[in-house]
């Protein structure tokens, strides 16, 4: 699904009453939020649906790959998703009903 698929869910699922570019410009407001605030470190918790969190991975030392010498990787913040029980249960769900 891209993102022009969920906005036209989004527009679908609101009515005739708005167009896609309102419902496009929400959508983009919602990534929007979702983004400054890990930008910021702050956790995003939507209930039902999972918990988007930063966390800081801590230096490792890595090899690189053509001549085999040590490197040190620094530490670092990554994006972490993690789904709520809902949404795996319905993702656990899902893969039943196709096997």
């Amino acid at each position: 699904m891209t993102k022009a698929d969920l906005v036209q869910k989004v527009a679908d699922a609101i009515g005739p009453g708005v167009t896609k570019r309102d419902c496009a410009v929400v959508v983009d407001a919602f990534l929007n939020s979702i983004k400054d605030a890990m930008g910021e470190h702050q956790n995003i918790e939507i209930r039902g649906f999972g918990t988007f969190k930063v966390r800081e991975r801590r230096s490792r030392l890595a090899r690189n790959p053509r001549t085999g010498d040590p490197v040190e990787v620094p530490p670092r913040y990554v994006p972490v998703f993690k789904p709520s029980k809902e949404l795996r249960a319905l993702v656990e769900e899902e893969q039943q009903t196709v096997a």
